[in-house]
Formats: C-alpha cells, structure tokens, sequence
C-alpha cells in the first residue's frame, strides 16, 4: 500500500460510511453559509432516519453553502466505522458525546495526515522525505487507537511536530522555483484586487484571501495551507501543484473551467 495515497489512507470523505456526524456534532451559526442555527450536539433537520442529507442536490439554493464546503478529511468513516465497530449515535445515544469528540480530534489528525502525504509527493522535499514517512505513521497509528486512546492525544503536540517538516517541505519546494517569491503569510488579503498577479512559489500560509480577486492569477507551487479562500475568485487561475490545498478550501471558492487544480481534488459543482 502507499503511504502517500490519500485514498489509500481513507482521507476522502465516505458520508454512505459515515453516521453523519458532522451533521449533529458540529454547531453552527444563521449566516451567509448556513440557513438556521443548530447547536453542537443537535441533528440537522435535513439529517434523515439513514444518516443522509434531505436536501443534499440543493444545499446553497436552501441556504446552506457552509455544508459543501466542509470536509471531515475521512475522519467521519473512520470514526464510524473503526473506532466504534459500526456502532451510531443513535444506537448507542449514551456513547453519543464520546463519538462527537472523537470524531472532533479525528479530523484535526486526519487533515494533518492529508499534508504529510501532500508533502511526500514532492521530490523537492526528498531530504526530509524519511522524517515525513516517519511522522505519517506516527500519526496514522494515533487514529487507530480506542475513542478513549483518540481523545487523549496531544493534538497540539503532534501538530507542532508535524508542521516543521511540513514549514521544510514548503521551503524546499518553493526555492526550486527561482527568484524572488512573495511573502503574505498570514497576510489581511481580504477582498484584494489581485488579478493575474504572479504568485508562483508564494508563501500564503494562514492568508486571509475572503472574497480577493484571483482571476487569472499564477498560484503554481505556492504554500497556500490554512489560506481562507472563502468566495475567492479563482476563475483561470493556475493552482497547479498548490502546496497543501484542500478539497474544503477548493469548495469554498469561486472557479471556471479554466481554473487549474491539482490532480487529487475534484472540480465543485458550482464552479
């Protein structure tokens, strides 16, 4: 098996696997992306008897665009299936707490699990390439264990680990593009004009990019993990081998058919 295969590591959501957790055990708020509130803990009335969505075809016409954009990274499955054997929520409504959390503490491993098998398909990086293969077994080891084993990882500790060969795999990847690349790293971006801006190899981590105009824009090999892409306009823009991009931050944003993602993630229905 690959470690570096995110199918092979069950890191793309299964929901038909899942007791649809993230539709009771996540809160969430009336507003642009969410039609009602709901409390954690609470099912979503659209949360049918077989744990899937009512109105799943028509979420952003019904209001609730922040479900298309929400990605558990295969955590809900395996929460579902593995850790608790199959068992559900409604099965077991004493357990129901316990599965919320681990389902919670689940995604945060499993979306690191997502970077580090990014990180090991970059040659650029093959230096550091032993430690990230070391550091995805760690970490994979760490979802397999009891709910009990799950909740009490140090979730804070693993990520501080796990994001320094990560910071090294963005520098090496990034230096092989030559010249001088832009720094935003955490940067207020929100609503910029930034059309057809040169962006190859830029370190975007943590970027606030809200609603930024990105048409055209050459993203190629930029670190954009943790970048807020919400209603960013990506039409024609060039994502080609984007470091750490996610399927969520791809949901979010606006694109075309002439938008370049990276193989691995898959073209949104809206775009």
């Amino acid at each position: 098996m690959s470690h570096t295969d995110p199918a092979d590591l069950g890191l793309r959501a299964d929901c038909g696997s899942c007791a649809g957790l993230c539709c009771v055990a996540l809160p969430f708020s009336a507003s642009a992306g969410f039609a009602v509130d709901k409390d954690a803990g609470t099912p979503c009335t659209n949360l049918l008897a077989d744990f899937r969505c009512g109105i799943h075809a028509h979420l952003r016409e019904r209001g609730f665009s922040g479900c298309t954009v929400f990605d558990c990274f295969g955590a809900g499955q395996k929460v579902s299936q593995l850790t608790f054997g199959g068992r559900d929520w409604r099965q077991e409504p004493q357990r129901a707490g316990q599965m919320f959390t681990t389902f919670a503490v689940m995604r945060q491993l499993h979306e690191l699990l997502w970077y580090l098998a990014d990180a090991l398909t970059r040659q650029a990086a093959a230096p550091v390439h032993e430690d990230l293969r070391r550091a995805l077994r760690d970490t994979d080891a760490l979802t397999r264990g009891t709910a009990e084993e799950v909740t009490g990882v140090d979730v804070a500790a693993v990520r501080q680990d796990v994001n320094t060969l990560l910071v090294r795999t963005s520098e090496l990847v990034r230096a092989e593009v030559g010249g001088r690349t832009e720094n935003h790293r955490g940067a207020d971006l929100l609503g910029a004009s930034m059309r057809g801006a040169r962006l190859r190899g830029a370190n975007l981590r943590g970027a606030l990019l809200i609603a930024a105009d990105l048409r055209g824009a050459d993203l190629r090999s930029a670190d954009v993990i943790g970048a807020d892409f919400r209603d960013t306009d990506l039409r024609g823009a060039d994502l080609t081998d984007a470091l750490f991009l996610t399927q969520a931050q791809v949901n979010a944003a606006k694109g075309d058919r002439a938008t370049v993602i990276p193989a691995g993630l898959d073209r949104p229905a809206h775009w």
